[in-house]
């Protein structure tokens, strides 16, 4: 069996946003107990990470991270269309993750405990992300 579903994050701008509730109601309604829930983010600077949720300060850091190794308005990049992060939205999300790839067991997902799912938003203007959720499974 395969569900496939499409959801819209509105973004304030640059942040992680969390997304696992929304992905397991999605799957909650496939009735799919056993297999893989594939999530897709069907953009080029925004990017998806499985992450620390406890602890809001972990995403903070990895912020921090990004912006001391790929800053905005460096002069390295020639593609600045969209201003001074466009490019380094682009080089995030290279660097990063567009897409998760998840166990199902017992009809939930299988995370750690400590695990979360994020949207990161690499722009500093908000923006409407699309998340594709393919689950597969029996």
């Amino acid at each position: 069996m395969i569900a496939r579903q499409v959801f819209s994050v509105t973004t304030r701008g640059r942040g992680s946003y969390p997304v696992t509730d929304r992905i397991r109601d999605i799957l909650q309604q496939s009735g799919i107990t056993t297999g893989l829930c594939h999530v897709f983010l069907q953009h080029t600077s925004a990017s998806l990470m499985l992450c620390e949720n406890a602890d809001p300060v972990v995403r903070a850091d990895l912020e921090r991270f990004m912006s001391r190794h790929v800053p905005d308005g460096d002069p390295l990049f020639e593609h600045v269309d969209e201003g001074a992060d466009d490019m380094p939205a682009h080089v995030r999300t290279v660097l990063t993750h567009s897409d998760l790839t998840l166990p199902v067991s017992d009809g939930r997902l299988a995370l750690g405990t400590w695990q979360g799912i994020y949207l990161w938003e690499h722009r500093h203007a908000g923006q409407q992300r699309k998340l594709m959720i393919t689950v597969s499974g029996d």
